[in-house]
């Protein structure tokens, strides 16, 4: 193979597919993977739209560069390794035809955050595959809508359990956000996630998707599902248990009171406050949607302390938390049906028309690029 087919971003909505030359020689420790699957996530879409800031108010903040390979929602087979060899996260040696799931960030291991052992999407110098890396720069395939992806090295790589499929392991980063729950749980009263707690999601995307089958996995008594798309509240009542509802209905449902727990995974302004309006006095709202900055959205703090609501705010996936979440999907993918999640699968050479049907909430759910 001399060449590369890879979808690329030359800037909003314009979506093409390049050629790019095939890594011939990789860096000691790097590793190149044979693209089996990669899903258009929320983020890829803002990125289309342009709306393309990133970590606002962080040190990192940023805008993702044009032109960019997107996809970091992974699932490949060890291709090549570089001089010396490279290990997966377990501590084993990869080796090729390993099928593995990357994880979507690469830390420095350095700045003070890494240091102090902080989860790794705070890094200071934080890169993340689809997201930071241009493919205007040797070795270019820094994201996984592509035949190929090259993986640094340093990066945490996650071997797949054997009989979980393609279409539900390249679901792990999404589902290894959930650690939101299990740290909510580890919250004292009145705030913390407990068994049969109500739990509302705003947004039921395959994000929120993964929180409602999440949380009824660990005991939620009810969980609510907050969505305009009618296909999402179908895909989220099958899969979870979730009653559909609309905002206003909340709170009604949930006693008069509002829910325990808000689960706010839409990333877009006006839910947050949204979220607010729905918990009950006392609980916790959950914001894991807005990784992309849309604009200021005004929001008065008295009325966190007057209510005494408890606001967790998730970066991103925790890589403590992969291998038991891959372990969690090789042991209940089947019983429950996660590979509904995914409705389309498109190869690299058909991207744009994948990211289009992405972009319809009533056509597709979770939408797929691969071989």
């Amino acid at each position: 193979m001399t060449s590369v087919q890879a979808a690329t971003l030359l800037g909003p909505r314009q979506l093409e597919v390049r050629s790019y030359p095939y890594p011939e020689e990789l860096e000691p420790g790097a590793v190149l993977l044979r693209m089996l699957a990669s899903g258009i996530c929320g983020t890829d879409k803002h990125t289309y739209r342009g709306e393309t800031g990133q970590y606002p108010g962080a040190e990192k903040a940023r805008s993702t560069p044009y032109p960019i390979i997107q996809g970091h929602e992974n699932v490949g087979v060890v291709a090549a390794v570089g001089a010396g060899g490279a290990r997966a996260r377990d501590g084993s040696p990869l080796a090729v035809g390993d099928r593995v799931v990357p994880a979507p960030n690469r830390a420095c291991g350095e700045c003070r955050m890494c240091a102090r052992g902080f989860p790794y999407y705070l890094c200071r110098r934080l890169e993340n595959y689809g997201n930071s890396l241009s493919s205007d720069t040797a070795p270019y395939l820094f994201g996984g809508w592509a035949e190929y992806l090259y993986l640094k090295p340093r990066t945490a790589v996650f071997r797949v359990p054997d009989g979980l499929p393609d279409d539900v392991a390249v679901l792990t980063e999404i589902f290894a956000v959930t650690h939101s729950l299990e740290r909510a749980a580890r919250l004292p009263s009145p705030a913390g996630f407990r068994p049969g707690a109500s739990v509302a999601v705003i947004g039921v995307g395959a994000l929120g998707l993964a929180h409602a089958v999440k949380a009824s996995q660990m005991g939620a008594g009810r969980i609510i599902a907050v969505d305009p798309s009618r296909r999402r509240l179908e895909l989220a009542a099958r899969l979870a248990g979730a009653e559909p509802a609309v905002a206003a209905e909340v709170r009604e449902l949930c006693e008069g009171d509002g829910a325990d727990v808000v689960v706010n995974a839409t990333g877009f302004p006006g839910s947050f406050g949204q979220a607010v309006e729905i918990v009950r006095d006392g609980g916790l709202v959950i914001e894991v949607g807005a990784f992309v900055d849309m604009g200021e959205e005004a929001f008065n703090p008295a009325v966190l302390c007057g209510r005494n609501l408890t606001l967790l705010g998730i970066g991103g996936e925790d890589l403590l938390v992969y291998e038991g979440t891959l372990a969690l999907l090789a042991r209940h993918h089947a019983s429950a049906g996660l590979a509904d999640m995914v409705s389309h699968r498109f190869d690299v050479s058909h991207a744009p028309e994948a990211m289009e049907l992405a972009l319809d909430a009533e056509g597709s759910a979770k939408v797929l690029i691969g071989a």
